[in-house]
Parts: structure tokens; C-alpha cells; sequence
């Protein structure tokens, strides 16, 4: 594990595409703001766990293929006149 000192505004590269660079410091409290594309997933320690829970496991076989769904203005209830609704 590799373990850095910063200072408030110095940065932090990881690869070519990551920032992360120390914003505030109050007292135990370190804020960090973190720079990375939209496809890398970010989480703070406490809840990476509790995400882990829900990711797919790559034990599971499925018996088929999901098929997909074709969602449709009356499917999603949109366009359909509801008059108990409105009046």
C-alpha cells in the first residue's frame, strides 16, 4: 500500500484519467474530490461492502437470456386517460 502526505489543494494522479486532489482539512476531516471518467465506480470504504452484496456473481449461470423490454407510452402510463385521476 502505498501511503502520501498532502497538503490542501495538491493532487493525487492515479493512471492517465484519475484526479484526486485534497480540498478542506477540518479538524479529523479530510474532503477529497475525486476526477475520473463517468465509467469507473467510486465509493467511499463504508459502503463498498454493502455494494458488493448486490453485485452479480460470476458463479450464477443463468438458465436463458433476459429478453428485453419495450417500454411503450400506455405501458409506462403515459398518454392514457386516467379520469378518476384528475377529477
Amino acid at each position: 500500500m502505498l501511503v502520501l502526505s498532502r497538503k490542501i489543494g495538491e493532487k493525487i494522479h492515479v493512471g492517465n484519467d484519475i484526479t484526486i486532489e485534497v480540498r478542506r482539512v477540518a479538524g479529523n476531516r479530510v474532503t477529497l474530490a475525486v476526477d475520473a471518467p463517468r465509467n469507473v465506480r467510486i465509493l467511499r470504504g463504508e459502503l463498498r461492502d454493502a455494494a458488493m452484496e448486490f453485485e452479480p456473481h460470476e458463479e450464477i449461470e443463468l438458465e436463458h437470456e433476459a429478453q428485453p423490454v419495450v417500454l411503450t407510452h400506455q405501458r409506462l402510463g403515459l398518454g392514457v386517460s386516467m379520469p378518476h385521476v384528475l377529477g
